[in-house]
């Protein structure tokens, strides 16, 4: 007869997953896994297999729960413009508020292993054209609402802000000056005329 788990999968899935967000894929031991799971490796192993694949469980874990997030605060505004000038203000607020910036998993994941991983190229590439349709979407909504321009070209600049996002969470973990982070999110904005 099986052995019942004597623990929450998708708590200790959590754990690697903010452990593994803290300190990349190649800095994070089984050690580190084992202890901030609270599990052993023969439980590891049994129930994600590999360090590989419980990153990969755990970035999925991420994508998942971040691409309903994104899409939840865009969707709080009737107004497209404002929706975006607040996600973006939110985005830039935590990260001053951390004590440290992690940055964005997925980002972190894309620059640690996306290089010379081909599944994790695929993932992180597959997250960015996610947000990119969700984006997309909800310029559409402006235009069908006419608070943007009808001649709008959606999934280019649904493409064009994914790629400030990107490079804003990049460059956040290097703490720049407030007022340049600022500044270029506002330059960024004016492309919603």
């Amino acid at each position: 007869m099986a052995r019942t788990r004597e623990f929450d999968e998708g708590q200790v899935l959590e754990a690697a997953m903010q452990l593994f967000w803290e300190k990349g894929y190649e800095a994070t031991s089984l050690s580190d896994l084992t202890s901030r799971m609270g599990i052993q490796r023969p439980s590891i192993y049994s129930t994600f297999g590999d360090k590989r694949e419980l990153f990969e469980a755990a970035l999925r874990r991420y994508t998942t729960s971040r691409a309903s997030d994104i899409r939840s605060r865009l969707q709080k505004y009737s107004s497209v413009k404002e929706a975006f000038s607040n996600f973006f203000a939110d985005i830039i607020t935590e990260e001053y508020e951390e004590d440290l910036s992690k940055g964005c998993f997925c980002i972190n994941t894309m620059v640690e292993l996306a290089p010379h991983d081909e599944k994790f190229e695929i993932l992180t590439r597959e997250h960015q054209m996610y947000l990119a349709v969700i984006f997309q979407e909800t310029i559409e909504r402006g235009i069908q609402t006419g608070e943007l321009d009808a001649n709008t070209d959606a999934k280019s600049l649904a493409q064009a802000l994914i790629v400030s996002l990107i490079g804003i969470t990049v460059m956040m973990k290097s703490r720049p000056q407030r007022s340049f982070v600022d500044n270029a999110v506002a330059a960024t904005l004016t492309l919603l005329k």
